[in-house]
């Protein structure tokens, strides 16, 4: 059944009516489930409870503190034992339900937003989750200097927190913002009782946060493993919003240096889901006895969200990257299509948007909406984003990237380089020289074609392969030429669009700006993305921001899938129905079950 649209606008006065707190809330379209609605649809409301569900992690961890900027964060804490205000189905957009709070009303002049507390909501010490405790929360992670600044920017519009009672908490906004109020909603909680007074969050690095949540962390050993065990006084377990999920008494996380050492342990039976990223791995490593007898299954699951873009991010911050012509250059010689036949296997779709595998990216022509957006910033843009959107360079089936690096070398030369014994160097004759950042070596043999191509252009490309602590140090430090992002694209994009772009990140260590782009275009742009007032209006305003980036080659498009590739140890149940919007691994967290007897 299709749903009902209905303009946010008037959703958000249906909200703000006196005596109006709905129990759920959704961004452009009337919520899917209905008050007193007993379950989601992606789950089984009879799973059993019981057994143990063991999953795979990469590298390590020094921190068991999920917010804090500096450390390799714990896998599961986080996810397991801290909830927040509301919950997101994975079915819809954007939508959010009961869960620590039991309604949400959105002020008349959309200034504020007002939850009320379930009375029922209990952290695992015992105590009741106040207004007080969801203030603490707040001003925690926007407000302590060692927090994740991520926080910052997505709810930077938020002027402060007020605990109105004990058991309810007003939010007040600096302006409107379309979305701000259900953002809010996944605000995490934890108890003010985690942080003794006159401490910070570096303080509590090793001391995991007291949360609400439906597990609590049972054990660990630093860096190599984390036990987590499900809480029989869990007070949320027959919520709407919880029935049918987290039905293993344990889950583990067991760590992995590399991808190749992480597939050996699953056919081994160290762990019991793979959710795999490496094509080459998918098509060749997942084979054998295990498989073809049954007790390993092998799935491709289908799903609907956005792919956002994966990309070679150059950063702006080198001034060798500076000039447009040089990115794009250098994003000529990136050959996708070889690598797809001879590496991928053919498995994946050339990424050519920032809201990939999503009706947020840009085709063709300029709409007339986008054009409303586009025209007052024309000084500031260049012609291309006023015709068709920019693509990714295709090569050649038969002559390769051949047409494409004679362009590229066009560019350069155009450019202010020179060549000078077979180099390219600079008019000081400095030669062009970068390095590519890595935490893994998978990406070693995906960068030597591009390493490859580059070299008859005169470029010298190095590859550096990190322990992923380092890496992670470098990426908050922004020390690095170039290196793999995602910028992740939810079905609704909002505020974390300002992580991604804003000046403002562009300075901030630890944000997700990792391109260093200040651009004025983009400046005036992005406030769109806090003010709307139908989703069409939001859809509109991606496109005109995608049009922008993708003129500006900031990354070399990587590649999507619009699937899942899972394999499991066949011990396992799962629900009927798939979600839509969905992690694979969050996925088998929330909703499988252990069969009896496994």
């Amino acid at each position: 059944m299709r749903l009902r649209r209905t303009p946010i606008s008037v959703l958000l006065l249906l909200a703000a009516l006196p005596a109006s707190a709905a129990p759920a809330m959704a961004l452009g379209y009337v919520p899917k489930y209905p008050a007193g609605f007993r379950h989601f649809d992606y789950v089984d409301p009879a799973a059993p409870k019981g057994g143990r569900l063991v999953l795979p992690a990469l590298g390590g961890y020094d921190t068991l503190n999920p917010y804090t900027l500096k450390g390799d964060k714990e896998a599961g804490v986080g996810a397991l034992t801290v909830e927040t205000l509301m919950e997101q189905s994975q079915d819809e957009p954007f939508s959010v339900y009961p869960l620590i709070a039991r309604d949400i009303a959105l002020a008349p002049d959309r200034l504020s937003v007002t939850f009320k507390l379930d009375p029922r909501a209990r952290f695992a010490n015992g105590r009741p989750v106040s207004a007080a405790d969801v203030v603490f929360s707040f001003d925690t992670l926007t407000r302590d200097p060692g927090a994740t600044p991520g926080y910052r920017f997505y709810y930077g519009d938020v002027a402060r927190a007020v605990a109105v009672d004990p058991l309810t908490v007003r939010f007040d906004f600096k302006r409107p913002n379309a979305e701000l109020h259900l953002t809010v909603a996944q605000l995490p909680v934890f108890s003010r009782a985690w942080i003794p007074k006159g401490k910070t969050l570096a303080d509590v690095a090793m001391t995991p946060p007291i949360g609400s949540g439906p597990y609590a962390l049972a054990g660990y050993a630093l860096g190599r493993q984390s036990t987590f065990v499900r809480r029989p006084d869990y007070w949320a377990r027959d919520l709407p919003t919880r029935r049918g999920m987290y039905n293993f008494d344990r889950i583990v996380y067991r760590y992995y240096k590399d991808e190749t050492a992480r597939l050996e342990a699953f056919k081994a039976g160290e762990f019991d889901v793979s959710a795999e990223n490496v094509a080459k791995q998918w098509a060749r490593g997942y084979r054998g006895a295990k498989f073809d007898d049954g007790r390993i299954v092998k799935k491709t699951l289908p799903h609907g969200a956005s792919s956002g873009m994966q990309g070679f991010v150059f950063n702006l911050r080198n001034p060798l990257f500076a000039d447009v012509r040089v990115r794009e250059a250098l994003t000529l010689a990136f050959d996708f299509e070889w690598l797809n036949r001879q590496l991928f296997y053919g498995q994946y779709r050339r990424s050519d948007s920032y809201f990939s595998n999503s009706e947020m990216a840009a085709q063709g022509w300029p709409s007339e909406d986008e054009h409303a957006i586009l025209e007052p910033l024309r000084d500031k843009l260049t012609p291309e984003v006023f015709g068709l959107a920019v693509r990714p360079p295709v090569s050649d089936s038969r002559y390769g990237v051949r047409e494409n690096l004679k362009r590229a070398r066009e560019l350069l030369l155009a450019a202010g380089w020179r060549y000078d014994g077979g180099r390219l160097v600079d008019a000081r004759g400095r030669p062009f020289r970068f390095e590519f950042l890595s935490y893994s070596r998978t990406y070693e043999r995906v960068v030597a074609q591009w390493q490859k191509q580059l070299a008859k252009l005169g470029v010298e490309l190095t590859v550096r392969v990190v322990d992923p602590a380092i890496f992670q140090r470098r990426m908050n430090d922004f020390a690095f030429d170039t290196t793999v992002v995602v910028y992740g694209a939810s079905q609704s994009p909002g505020n974390e669009q300002l992580n991604f772009h804003s000046c403002r990140a562009a300075k901030t260590p630890g944000s997700s700006n990792w391109a260093g782009l200040c651009d004025p275009a983009v400046e005036a742009i992005l406030p769109r993305f806090q003010h709307f007032e139908t989703r069409q209006q939001l859809v509109t305003a991606a496109r005109a921001l995608d049009r922008v980036l993708r003129a500006g080659r900031y990354v070399v498009p990587n590649w999507h899938i619009p699937y899942h590739r899972v394999a499991w140890w066949n011990r396992f149940g799962q629900p009927a129905t798939l979600p839509r919007y969905y992690d694979a691994s969050n996925w088998a967290i929330q909703t499988w079950w252990a069969k009896p007897g496994s």
